[in-house]
């Protein structure tokens, strides 16, 4: 079961605290901690309303299938990228690969 960041306070403090990691299409802040929890934090630079809660249906269904057996205890923050297509298998790429990237997996 993936647990999501709700607080303000959890993601100011990865925000402030968090160690970065760039993909392609992402950006991951993360820290040590004693659960573990995601969030998605998406800007209005991506358009509007309907166009940045589709892209958090994208990451929230990508986190589900790349966090299936993660056993580590880490906050995490997925930033995506402005592009003009946002793809599913391109987040589930990068954050297979974000994570290889920093031994998480």
């Amino acid at each position: 079961m993936i647990y999501r960041l709700k607080k303000q306070s959890d993601f100011d403090k990865i925000f402030k605290k968090g160690k970065k990691v760039y993909a392609k299409s992402l950006m991951m802040l993360y820290f040590e901690s004693d659960t573990f929890k995601i969030g998605y934090s998406v800007s209005k630079k991506h358009g509007k309303a309907v166009k940045r809660n589709r892209i958090k249906r994208l990451l929230r269904a990508s986190a589900r299938e790349v966090f299936r057996d993660f056993s580590k205890n880490i906050h995490v923050v997925f930033l995506p990228k402005v592009q003009q297509n946002y793809s599913f298998r391109e987040y589930v790429k990068d954050m297979s690969f974000v994570l290889k990237k920093e031994n998480l997996k």
